[in-house]
């Protein structure tokens, strides 16, 4: 397969402190960068595809077990900042 030439840039983006441990684990697990991780979510999702296969799926759940994640999609609009790191 062909490789694409892309620029990335750095970004200020804040996220939930448990939600990036469980994230920076995935992709340790994958053999990737955070930052490769988090391109491929977003490009599944703006084609409307589930991103994870059933097995990663069920490390994610030992992920937010270990990390204490109980967050799940219900919670996307509800999150309020309370001003820590």
């Amino acid at each position: 397969m062909a490789t694409i030439k892309v620029e990335r840039i750095q970004t200020g983006v804040r996220l939930e402190k448990r939600l990036v441990k469980v994230l920076k684990a995935l992709a340790e697990q994958k053999d990737m960068t955070l930052g490769d991780l988090l391109e491929g979510i977003i490009l599944h999702a703006f084609d409307g595809q589930a991103p994870f296969s059933p097995e990663t799926l069920a490390t994610i759940t030992q992920l937010k077990q270990i990390y204490g994640l109980e967050l799940d999609a219900s919670a996307s609009h509800r999150m309020r900042d309370t001003g820590g790191e």
